[in-house]
């Protein structure tokens, strides 16, 4: 995926619900679901990512960093949970206007979030970003979205 350009990282920072995602077994069963960005005093951005765990009455959360791998104004950044080894993360859609949503994959096609400022979003984002991945070999059909409740 292309990542998006003229990326603002004080604006990205914050709160993010996740609307949409594909399973992966770090996630798996997860719901409401939340990824948190912030400031590093080393130039990186500190990432937590907080969901609940019905199944167990649970809230999970894993701590992360993240580094930009081109430019900082480029929506490319490589994130790491475990120790020294990081996964890509491309934001390829972004509402540069407000901020408000984001398309973003992983390196491959088993990687993909919706992720906006809301815990609800109109049907007509959820639709564009299913167009969007599905044009990009995203196995649309597979995608799960967890409660905001």
């Amino acid at each position: 995926m292309k990542p998006v350009e003229d990326f603002d990282v004080t604006r990205y920072l914050g709160t993010w619900y996740e609307i949409a995602r594909l399973d992966h077994s770090f996630e798996r069963d997860l719901v409401n679901v939340t990824a948190g960005y912030s400031l590093r005093d080393d130039g990186g951005i500190d990432v937590t990512n907080r969901g609940f765990l019905p199944q167990e009455s649970r809230w999970k959360e894993a701590q992360g960093k993240a580094y930009f791998v081109n430019a900082p104004d480029e929506g490319y950044l490589k994130v790491s949970f475990f120790g020294p080894f990081y996964g890509s993360y491309v934001i390829f859609e972004l509402d540069h206007k407000d901020y408000q949503y984001a398309f973003v994959s992983g390196p491959d096609t088993s990687y993909l979030w919706l992720l906006a400022r809301t815990p609800h979003v109109d049907q007509s984002l959820i639709d564009r970003f299913i167009d969007r991945a599905g044009e990009a070999g995203f196995d649309t059909a597979s995608l799960i979205f967890p409660s905001q409740e």
